[in-house]
């Protein structure tokens, strides 16, 4: 049986050109019943060339972050996998189909793309700050976390429809560390997860600084190892966790 795939792509500042390219071979390798692009903060002209494209175009007024734009999107999708990828098309669509594959195949309930798997294809590296910042951060995660993958934080994964409304009530970052919960999460829920190596290329002109989203991400690796515990009914963290005026969660707040 065919399984219908939606794709979501996050956008703040994009590329335009860049990201028409990647549209159109997205079009072709996994061949989506829609491409989505939740694009925040824009100006009006980045907005137009992004309408012009064949993608379903919602625009949010400020900056939300990564992880609330995934979610705003795959809340609006209604296909059978829900896919993103990152708006730089550092992994290219070729390996965004090969990381679909064994979740419309039925082989896995999620399936995460990985740029540090053995097999995976790195074709230009980070600097040398950010690739042993990555490596610690994967070290560490692989150490804190029920799920052992070689990456956590690559822009490439997909998940059924099932396995999202199982997640859904249970992501609360809105920011990068959105990957790290939602692997967190669905292990904790009892999804099968698929790690995918991946062809990837690293764009050197990102504007993410690279010290303070590590540190952001170790809180939210924290956090999340907490809320995935809690899930599986951890007698410690029931203990340790404390009443609290905790955020909603995402599917739960107005990310216009």
């Amino acid at each position: 049986m065919t399984r219908s795939v939606g794709v979501v792509i996050p956008a703040y500042h994009p590329d335009v050109d860049r990201l028409e390219s990647y549209v159109d071979a997205l079009h072709e390798a996994v061949e989506p019943e829609t491409i989505r692009v939740e694009l925040d903060a824009a100006e009006p002209a980045v907005r137009d060339r992004i309408e012009a494209l064949p993608v379903t175009l919602h625009e949010a007024s400020a900056r939300r972050g990564k992880g609330a734009a995934i979610t705003a999107g795959f809340e609006a999708l209604s296909t059978d996998v829900l896919a993103f990828a990152d708006a730089d098309g550092s992994t290219p669509a070729a390996s965004i189909a090969d990381v679909i594959r064994p979740v419309e195949a039925g082989d896995a309930d999620l399936a995460a793309g990985s740029r540090r798997h053995p097999e995976a294809v790195v074709e230009s590296h980070q600097t040398v700050a950010r690739r042993y910042l990555g490596d610690g951060f994967a070290w560490l995660a692989r150490r804190l976390l029920d799920v052992h993958l070689h990456d956590y934080q690559c822009g490439a994964k997909a998940l059924t429809n099932d396995a999202w409304t199982r997640i859904r009530p249970h992501l609360h970052e809105p920011g990068f560390a959105w990957d790290i919960e939602l692997l967190a999460v669905a292990d904790a829920v009892g999804c099968r997860i698929a790690e995918v190596p991946v062809v990837w290329e690293d764009r050197p002109e990102s504007t993410v600084s690279p010290v303070r989203t590590t540190l952001r991400l170790a809180r939210g690796l924290v956090v999340s190892r907490h809320r995935a515990r809690l899930l599986r009914n951890d007698r410690l963290h029931a203990l340790l966790d404390r009443p609290r005026d905790s955020t909603p969660a995402l599917v739960e707040r107005d990310h216009r």
